[in-house]
């Protein structure tokens, strides 16, 4: 893993030296806050940080030879893949292949010197640097739960995330637009040139996940926000903290939900048939204010950034529009303040043992928070389509006790080749893990 630059690595021990003094003088303020957790989450008052932020970050190591996360009781994870660099997504394609979206965060202008810092930081904590724009192809040909055969599967795209197989073609979510290759079944590169069908915005939170409809007719978009609040203006925002929905018959994109910060990973809950995604919220207003959540998704539905957030609580650093914060739905569950989630799949009952029907999520990991969160990957159960009862674990150990490292980052999740197994994308390990039963 290559590191930050010597100027880098000075701003970022700068920055972090600020952000300790900040980080004593809140905890001296108010103390270490409970989680906002669960469906009736108790969610503190917002208490801004002005220009001093609180800024902090593990610095990313990977993981040493023969180390690895630490499963929860009943499960055991091995390794995948390994070698990668920054995989975020994966798809598994129906002969079995999986692929792996390979790319990371690049940073728009910077204007100030906090800008510089916080790029610093984030260069550090492996958040940000050269992207590899491909997608990997891994096979496990004598199925014995390790990819041996890993080849380039798709190179030269803008960052890429979100990738979908339908009808012989394969989708891939770039930062800047949806674009379609051919595909024929056991194929293990694309050479073929791609079809632009929809153009987004790139920057800010650049990630584009897709996922199609149970019918296969439509495809869902999750495109977030280019700034934290509308920090450039409302205009700069348009497409964005939305998800989009492309009609592949007609070609036609249209916005089909708005006012969620950054939604990335996307899920169906198949009692009710309803769509669902993972948000991460807003920062600077504290360490559990407010949390990223876990929500079903309503067509037309508005869920408040930047002018409230859980429900019509207003945001008062944001301009405000008294329509909007009027119709803003309350999600349906809260992660916790900061905790990054990112990756979201549905993981029915048996799939792993003791774990009922339930969505997985990947939980990156803070930044903007006196005590980090997330750094893990969790599961909430579902009754009669709703989340009933708190978060369980399901691999943890990526994150030093004292918080000053990192051995991983979980992003992306999904159900195995095999239908029992779980793959975990880890962009700091650069690992694709795999989670069974013990």
């Amino acid at each position: 893993m290559q590191g930050p630059g010597l100027f880098t690595q000075i701003m970022s021990q700068v920055v972090a030296g600020i952000g300790h003094v900040a980080i004593r003088w809140r905890r001296r303020q108010g103390g270490v806050e409970r989680q906002a957790m669960g469906t009736q989450p108790s969610i503190p008052q917002a208490r801004p940080q002005g220009i001093l932020p609180t800024l902090k970050m593990p610095t990313a190591r990977g993981w040493a030879p023969g180390k690895r996360p630490v499963a929860a009781a009943g499960l055991k994870v091995n390794a995948f893949a390994s070698g990668l660099d920054h995989p975020r997504w994966m798809l598994v394609l129906p002969n079995g292949d999986v692929t792996v979206a390979e790319a990371c965060f690049l940073p728009g202008t910077i204007n100030s010197l906090f800008d510089y810092a916080m790029v610093s930081t984030m260069a550090r904590a492996a958040a940000t640097g050269q992207s590899a724009n491909r997608i990997t192809l891994l096979r496990d040909a004598d199925g014995d739960g390790v990819a041996e055969h890993q080849e380039p599967f798709l190179k030269d795209l803008r960052q890429p995330f979100g990738m979908a197989l339908l009808d012989g073609t394969f989708y891939v979510g770039n930062t800047d637009g949806l674009v379609a290759f051919p595909y024929q079944d056991g194929q293990t590169r694309i050479d073929a040139a791609g079809t632009p069908l929809a153009s987004f915005k790139p920057g800010g939170h650049w990630t584009r996940s897709l996922l199609p409809s149970p019918d296969g007719r439509k495809l869902y978009i999750g495109v977030g926000s280019l700034s934290n609040i509308g920090d450039d203006g409302m205009a700069a925002e348009e497409g964005r903290a939305c998800i989009w929905e492309h009609d592949r018959q007609t070609g036609q994109t249209r916005l089909y939900a708005e006012g969620l910060r950054n939604p990335v990973g996307l899920a169906w809950e198949p009692t009710t048939g309803a769509l669902w995604t993972v948000v991460n919220e807003r920062d600077g207003l504290g360490d559990e204010t407010p949390p990223d959540y876990l929500t079903s998704v309503r067509e037309g539905g508005f869920y408040g950034w930047p002018y409230c957030y859980w429900g019509k609580t207003v945001d008062d650093r944001v301009p405000q529009d008294a329509a909007r914060v009027a119709s803003a739905l309350q999600p349906d569950y809260a992660l916790g303040g900061h905790t990054a989630s990112l990756g979201l799949c549905w993981l029915p009952a048996g799939t792993l043992p003791g774990y009922p029907d339930g969505m997985v999520i990947g939980q990156h990991g803070s930044w903007n928070r006196s005590t980090l969160s997330g750094y893990k990957v969790i599961f909430v159960p579902f009754v009669d389509g709703q989340p009933s009862g708190p978060p369980r674990d399901i691999l943890s150990g990526f994150l030093a006790p004292d918080e000053s490292e990192s051995w991983g980052r979980p992003v992306g999740v999904t159900i195995g080749p095999d239908g029992h197994s779980l793959l975990v994308a880890d962009d700091v390990g650069n690992v694709i893990w795999r989670v069974t039963g013990a």
